[in-house]
């Protein structure tokens, strides 16, 4: 099965959530009126594609009664799925890449979300394009969270910087900096704490872990990419809102889509907070990580 067909297959549920139901919708009314907007607007937010998006999209379908683009309930769905497909494909969601040295991408998200999972598989996907990859332990606060980073180099032949449980990440990310460019690595993984909770902590860490990056490679790190699960929906576009305020997010990597029918929070994540979402996860299995493409994604939202 190609990327695609696991893509398709993984927004099932989302797509029965949101253009299902959209169909079901339509098919019960003869005209347009303010029952159907009440119940289309009811319909999105269920599917998660958040409150001030869908607030968006109901102008925009209110603006195109009045400009006689939408004149019966059948043109509803032709004319969201233009409008989402607009929301999805602005701004670029490129995966930024160093033009020489090592690439350095910071990971950051609460704990559970699938953090260090999330870096093995990077560093399968790019262990596969014949990239030298390197690992940093740098969330110092669980053992647990250090071991698994060491399986996944392991698993994927990716060499991994750590220190002992305890000590201080930025010393982890400094010291895998210097051995990235020593040894000619190609991409850093830096893995980082999770605790959203104690906010101020938090955004003190990551900047102490940028500043001694940017001593060694003043332009990094090149992505600081925030990994989401799509099944918390909402709560997934708040967490990245907070983490927005303690760091420069470059791009969301959004993983587990295929197991929930809140997908549509990827058009929140664009549409409210203008984030790139840069990879989405439809599987457990390691190539099930791939970088996110606007058009495909839109495709499989709205094709059976």
């Amino acid at each position: 099965m190609g990327f695609f067909d696991k893509l398709k297959k993984g927004l099932a549920k989302t797509r029965e959530s949101l253009t299902g139901k959209i169909e079901k919708l339509v098919l019960g009314y003869a005209d347009i009126d303010d029952d159907l907007l009440d119940e289309l607007e009811e319909t999105l937010i269920m599917a998660d594609v958040g409150v001030k998006t869908t607030e968006k999209l109901m102008q925009a379908v209110r603006q195109g009664i009045k400009q006689k683009k939408i004149n019966s309930p059948d043109d509803l769905k032709p004319f969201l799925e233009q409008t989402i497909r607009d929301m999805l494909v602005s701004g670029t969601d490129e995966v930024r890449l160093a033009a020489q040295g090592p690439t350095v991408m910071l990971v950051i998200g609460v704990n559970g979300v699938g953090k260090t999972t999330t870096i093995g598989k990077l560093s399968a996907y790019y262990r596969g394009q014949g990239k030298k990859v390197m690992l940093a332990a740098a969330d110092t606060f669980r053992a647990a969270a250090i071991d698994q980073l060491e399986i996944w180099g392991q698993r994927t032949g990716a060499e991994v910087i750590r220190h002992e449980e305890g000590s201080d990440p930025a010393a982890v990310a400094y010291d895998a900096v210097l051995a990235a460019k020593a040894r000619g690595v190609d991409i850093l993984f830096v893995d980082t704490a999770g605790r959203l909770q104690t906010k101020s902590n938090l955004m003190e860490e990551l900047k102490k872990i940028n500043r001694v990056i940017q001593r060694e490679i003043p332009e990094a790190p090149h992505e600081t990419l925030l990994v989401l699960d799509a099944t918390t929906g909402q709560n997934a576009i708040s967490q990245a809102d907070l983490f927005s305020q303690a760091a420069p997010i470059s791009g969301v990597v959004l993983t587990k889509l295929d197991g929930t029918a809140k997908g549509g929070v990827v058009i929140g994540i664009k549409a409210e907070l203008s984030m790139p979402v840069k990879w989405i996860g439809v599987g457990e299995a390691v190539d099930d990580l791939r970088p996110f493409v606007a058009a495909d994604f839109a495709k499989a939202l709205f094709e059976k």
